[in-house]
């Protein structure tokens, strides 16, 4: 039975929007739409093996059969399954689809759109090499051991999440189960075997006695707080007080909460070496290994973090959507705000905050733009940055403030050459700009005269969508949607990389695809660096709750829009065996912009508001479960752009203060008010 998936159309802050798309086409485009009577595509139907491109085209025809090349087509398909690009279909993912082309019209036709259904097919390429890769121990009668297979393709791909036919040579042996899990039943020889798409992969074992005759776990603190990870050892010694090193461990738990109403299913995750209890109760831990087991009791108890969250001031910008915002110390040492607009006339407003109960508009500057969509300050408060979208000469590119005088900034340069397809986002060092254009690549800009800005390099990772970069210890991270996080030397020098000649570094893929943004962070206490990768979702498909919104931005006074998606925490300490570690999750709304400082999470979580999450010591599992959340403050104001629509687009800590721009009310600042107060 052939199986099409459906379509899953997203209407996307962070890119291109449609009603965007529609506006950078010429009137002349969407009037010659109108001449167009059928869609046709070339080829009917699209036959392509995944990593691979074939010529496709959707062409619209007049009422003699003419191809109408001006018209305005859009073609769309189901995420990470293909890609259509120049007159091109590339392959992704395996899996029969189809493409949907949309004819474009002028807001006035009066009829519908045209519409065309593709059928697309994508087949793996052939399998060349099936390996079988056994988990930790040895195997011995009595125990399991878990199995994963690698599968490389002819073309030197590798398949993603193969699924494997897994038998034995002698399941009185050994028997193995659909995931690859094998349980030794007695001594003997055994061949365990992988057979992917006709290629086998095998694994030969020799099964003997099992050695041990006790076993004990060993734990740092019997006693610790929801979130808390507890590393575990266990010790297998034989009859004759021998220690075993290589005995398998299979490992379960059970749970007497401390509410046994209140307390979910899930309480707790044991991963590998590693256990964190996310709910307060006792957790007797189960290790077992072939005929014995050992039982350790941990007992956890509320991490007890959160604190009220005092409103401090607000900076109200109700007239038009707010977007990103930065604040910072001025070179005069006052402090200071600056913010930007979506989908208006190209403002940014400037904010002295340096009393946040007092927040004072002092300035503002309009540029050519439909969007600023994102403003950066250097650390020494020298100049700012102002990304440019929709501009009416479509050159787009950054405009750059003076802020000698934080009270009265002024323009000093525009830099346009390479961004003219629009900058989304950036990021300011003291000494050089590193801008993304049109969605493609990063530019890096010398900053030392910011009135004559000037071309230093740039990184555009291949066959990738970028839309956020970040810069850490000479490193740069850009968050490409379906590649991931791209890490590059720019100048740290460690992989060979300078400003001038910007070198590869890794790339840490994620399956979720809207990899949106990448907070890169040192963890003092634990000498781990963690990745904080947020996804960007407007919509809730899927969902038992889609949202009022629907996935639509909100119109002044409409409906909230809707998101999901969350942050993904990525164990980075090695940068070339990264590990998917931890994430942050809240059920029905979806991440935007992340800050990270002194072990604290700063969010804006769109609908679910500025988010403040505990985010000290190793981390494992989901965050939001564990008591980690600190506070939480949703700004509701009947004022707003929507009315009472939360929607935090970004938080950023400054000097004791967290503050946050919301997309329909502007610029907030809010006090976490310590957790003990004195007794009076």
């Amino acid at each position: 039975m052939r199986v099409t998936r459906p379509i899953i159309a997203f209407l996307v802050l962070a890119g291109l929007v449609p009603g965007t798309a529609i506006a950078q086409r010429g009137d002349a485009d969407l009037q010659a739409g109108l001449r167009v009577v059928r869609l046709v595509a070339e080829p009917a139907q699209v036959s392509v093996v995944a990593g691979q491109t074939v010529a496709f085209k959707v062409m619209g025809l007049d009422g003699a059969g003419n191809p109408v090349s001006e018209a305005f087509i859009r073609t769309a398909a189901p995420r990470n399954t293909v890609r259509i690009a120049d007159e091109a279909l590339s392959g992704i993912t395996a899996g029969s689809y189809e493409v949907i082309a949309t004819l474009v019209l002028p807001p006035d036709a009066g009829r519908e759109p045209l519409t065309l259904r593709v059928p697309v097919t994508v087949t793996w390429p052939a399998v060349a090499n099936v390996e079988i890769t056994a988990g930790p121990g040895a195997l011995y009668a009595g125990s399991t051991l878990g199995h994963t297979v690698n599968v490389t393709h002819a073309d030197g791909t590798t398949r993603p999440d193969p699924r494997a036919e897994w038998t034995s040579s002698n399941p009185q042996v050994a028997a193995v189960d659909r995931w690859g899990h094998v349980t030794a039943l007695r001594e003997g020889d055994v061949t365990i075997s992988a057979r992917v798409d006709g290629v086998t992969g095998t694994a030969r074992y020799s099964v003997t006695a099992f050695p041990a005759r006790t076993l004990e776990i060993t734990v740092p603190d019997e006693q610790v707080r929801t979130g808390d990870v507890v590393p575990l050892t266990v010790t297998a010694v034989t009859q004759d007080g021998r220690a075993v090193t290589d005995v398998p461990v299979v490992w379960s738990y059970t749970f007497l909460p401390d509410d046994s109403i209140a307390a979910p299913g899930a309480a707790g995750l044991i991963a590998a070496d590693r256990f964190v209890g996310e709910v307060a109760g006792q957790y007797t831990l189960l290790a077992n290994a072939g005929p014995i087991t050992a039982r350790k009791v941990i007992d956890v108890r509320p991490r007890d973090v959160v604190r009220n969250v005092q409103v401090m001031g607000q900076g109200t910008v109700n007239h038009v959507h707010t977007s990103d915002l930065w604040i910072f110390e001025g070179v005069d040492g006052r402090d200071y705000g600056v913010t930007g607009t979506w989908g208006a006339d190209g403002f940014a407003f400037f904010w002295d905050v340096t009393d946040p109960a007092s927040i004072v508009k002092v300035d503002s500057i309009r540029v050519d733009a439909r969007t600023v969509n994102d403003v950066k300050v250097s650390p020494d408060g020298r100049y700012a940055a102002l990304s440019r979208e929709g501009a009416s000469d479509r050159r787009n590119g950054v405009v750059i403030i003076d802020l000698k005088d934080p009270q009265h900034p002024v323009q000093a340069s525009v830099f346009d050459d390479g961004l003219t397809g629009g900058v989304h986002n950036m990021f300011a060092t003291n000494d050089h700009l590193f801008a993304l254009s049109g969605g493609d690549k990063y530019v890096i800009l010398d900053m030392t005269d910011i009135y004559n800005p000037k071309y230093v390099s740039e990184y555009n990772h291949p066959d990738s969508r970028i839309h956020d970069v970040w810069v850490h210890d000479g490193f740069a991270y850009s968050s490409e949607w379906a590649n991931g996080v791209v890490v590059v030397d720019v100048g740290n020098g460690k992989y060979g990389g300078t400003i001038e000649k910007p070198e590869f570094v890794t790339n840490v893929p994620y399956p979720v695809g809207r990899t949106h943004a990448a907070f890169p962070y040192f963890q003092e206490a634990t000498g781990r660096f963690y990745l904080f990768l947020g996804d960007e979702i407007l919509n809730r498909q899927g969902a038992a709750w889609s949202g009022a919104g629907l996935g639509r931005l909100a119109e002044r006074g409409g409906t909230p829009s809707v998101t999901s998606g969350y942050y993904h925490i990525i164990d980075f300490t090695d940068p070339m065996n990264p590990k998917d570690v931890a994430r942050y999750e809240v059920p029905e709304f979806g991440t935007h912009n992340l800050w990270v400082e002194d072990d604290v999470l700063y969010s804006g979580y769109y609908e679910g508001g500025m988010r403040a999450v505990d985010v000290s010591g190793e981390l494992l599992g989901n965050l939001a479960n564990q008591g980690r959340e600190i506070a939480v403050f949703k700004a509701f104001d009947p004022r707003g752009f929507a009315p009472n629509a939360p929607f935090a687009w970004g938080a950023q800590p400054h000097k004791g203060h967290v503050f946050f721009s919301d997309f329909n009310s502007g610029l907030w600042a809010v006090k976490l008010t310590p957790r003990t107060r004195p007794v009076s």
